[in-house]
């Protein structure tokens, strides 16, 4: 039998700052194809500014557009990236990982299900923390 004295007390919450938009999965690929890729960027832009706001580190929206633009190849492997931090910080252990990314390189339907795993995993955590679920 464990002396209850010694168990170690829980770890502490994870920082915490604001809690990020749930987005219906289909619907944002939806918005993606209709516009051509355009809602893609947007997306991108969202998604990696609220995970810098909850968490304090990341790369935010404004170097993640500025990547899209560039070579948009980066946030395909940065993105599972800060999600997998988000979840570590927060002591649960992440359904992504930077391989995530290489959904991409199958070609017409890998950068959609790259997008499916992102933002189901996204949903997931902030639901997690409050946000109510779509």
């Amino acid at each position: 039998m464990t002396d209850p004295v010694s168990v170690p007390p829980p770890p502490p919450p994870a920082i915490t700052g604001n809690v990020g938009k749930p987005r219906a999965v289909g619907v944002t690929i939806l918005l993606m194809i209709v516009t051509l890729g355009i809602y893609g960027i947007v997306w991108e832009y969202f998604v990696f500014e609220e995970n810098k706001k909850w968490s304090g580190v990341g790369v935010g929206g404004l170097v993640a557009l500025l990547f899209a633009i560039v070579c948009g190849i980066i946030n395909v492997f940065l993105l599972p990236t800060e999600i997998k931090a988000i979840y570590e910080q927060d002591g649960r252990e992440s359904p992504m990982t930077w391989l995530t990314g290489l959904w991409v390189l199958l070609p017409l339907v890998g950068f959609f299900i790259w997008v499916w795993k992102c933002q189901a995993a996204l949903n997931g955590f902030w639901v997690s923390k409050g946000a109510t679920a779509v």
